[in-house]
C-alpha cells in the first residue's frame, strides 16, 4: 500500500510540475494575487477527476476519445495560439506589480481561461487519464492508493505554486520582469500548440 502511494506521488509530481500552459497561468495569477484560490481549486479538482477516471479504467474513455480528442486537440491549438498572442500583447505594454494586482479580468474570465487551459489540452488527458491511469493498473490491488498519491501531488503542487509565487513578488515589482514572464508564457503556449499540431 505505502509503496503504491509513494509511486503515485512521484509519478504525479513528475508530470504535474513540468512547465506548461496551466502552470504558467497559475504562476501569473499567483504573482498578481488575483483569484488564486479559484485557479488553484479548478486545477486540483480537475486533476482529481481526470486521475480518478484513468484509475477506474480506460475502456470507456478510449471509446469517447475517438471523436473527442481531435476536437479537443484543435480547440486547444486555437486557444493556446490566441492566449499566446494575448500574453505577447501584455509584454509589449507591461505593468508593474501594483497595476497587475488592481487591473485585469474579473473572476468569470479567469475561471473560463483556467478551465480552457486545463480541459482543452490533450496533453492533460495523456498525462492524467492515460499515463497515470495505466501506471495505477500496474499497482493492483492498490491502484487507488497509487491514485491517492498522484492526487496528493496535484493538491500540494498547485497551492504551492499559486501562493508560493508571493516569494517572487520582489522580482516582479518592475514592468521589465512582467515583460519577460509574458514573453515566456507566449512561447510556452505556442510551443505546446506546435507540439499538438506536429503530433498529426
Amino acid at each position: 500500500m505505502f509503496p503504491a502511494v509513494l509511486a503515485g506521488l512521484g509519478a504525479g509530481a513528475s508530470l504535474i510540475i513540468a512547465i506548461g500552459a496551466q502552470n504558467a497561468f497559475v504562476l501569473r495569477q499567483g504573482l498578481a494575487r488575483r483569484f488564486v484560490l479559484l485557479v488553484v481549486a479548478v486545477c486540483a479538482v480537475s486533476d482529481i477527476v481526470l486521475i480518478s477516471i484513468g484509475t477506474a479504467g480506460l475502456a470507456g474513455v478510449s471509446s469517447v476519445a475517438g471523436w473527442a480528442l481531435p476536437v479537443m486537440k484543435w480547440g486547444g491549438v486555437c486557444f493556446l495560439v490566441v492566449y499566446g498572442f494575448l500574453a505577447l500583447r501584455r509584454a509589449l505594454k507591461p505593468r508593474g506589480l501594483t497595476e497587475a494586482e488592481s487591473g485585469g479580468a474579473g473572476w468569470w474570465p479567469v475561471l473560463l481561461t483556467c478551465l480552457a487551459l486545463t480541459w482543452l489540452n490533450p496533453h492533460v488527458y495523456l498525462d492524467t487519464v492515460v499515463l497515470l491511469g495505466s501506471l495505477a493498473v500496474t499497482h493492483r490491488p492498490y491502484q487507488w492508493w497509487f491514485a491517492a498519491g498522484a492526487i496528493a501531488a496535484s493538491c500540494v503542487w498547485f497551492p504551492v505554486l499559486g501562493y508560493g509565487a508571493r516569494w517572487l513578488r520582489p522580482l516582479f515589482a518592475s514592468p521589465k520582469a512582467w515583460r519577460i514572464l509574458d514573453v515566456v508564457i507566449a512561447l510556452v503556449m505556442w510551443g505546446i500548440a506546435l507540439s499538438l499540431i506536429l503530433q498529426g
